[in-house]
């Protein structure tokens, strides 16, 4: 399967990605942090990196431990609290990065509009290794080897999406 063109977001000065898993404390601050990185020295577009949950279960919360050490493990420092996507999270992105097929049908509950449904992909639609599923499998209450798992996971999706932004 082809990576998504993302050419239609070119020449634009500023961008907003948010990532989107179920209770915003596993995968989806995981897959921030990375790309939160691997950007910070992209000086054109300005990248912006997010995370919500379609939840709200863990709101306020930071992460999951075992998802933290995996990130910070790896050499990725970031910042996460716990927040819920609604509508106002889908209009500001640019790009809506979900984790699996509950979360893909959660955001699409909010589009109004055909330029608000082609903001939202999978994260794993980036992944040039051409994965066998789309799904970043949920780790939460699984031992450190599952999230080391996601975590590449993310990583090589986090690459082929920063491809596609600069292309």
């Amino acid at each position: 399967m082809p990576i998504p063109d993302l050419s239609h977001l070119k020449n634009r000065e500023s961008l907003i990605i948010t990532m989107v898993c179920y209770g915003n404390i596993c995968r989806s601050p995981m897959a921030a942090a990375v790309l939160h990185n691997k950007v910070a020295k992209i000086q054109s577009p300005v990248i912006t990196v997010d995370s919500a949950g379609t939840s709200n279960w863990h709101v306020g919360q930071g992460p999951n431990p075992p998802s933290l050490r995996t990130w910070e493990k790896a050499g990725y420092k970031y910042k996460h609290i716990a927040s819920h996507f609604d509508y106002a999270r889908l209009v500001t992105a640019d790009l809506v990065l979900v984790m699996d097929e509950d979360n893909y049908q959660e955001v699409s509950k909010f589009v109004t509009s055909d330029e608000e449904e082609a903001k939202i992909f999978y994260l794993r639609e980036f992944d040039a290794s051409n994965p066998a599923s789309l799904f970043v499998p949920d780790p939460y209450s699984l031992p450190d080897s599952a999230f080391e798992e996601v975590l590449e996971m993310v990583e090589r999706a986090t690459d082929g999406l920063i491809e596609a932004l600069l292309r």
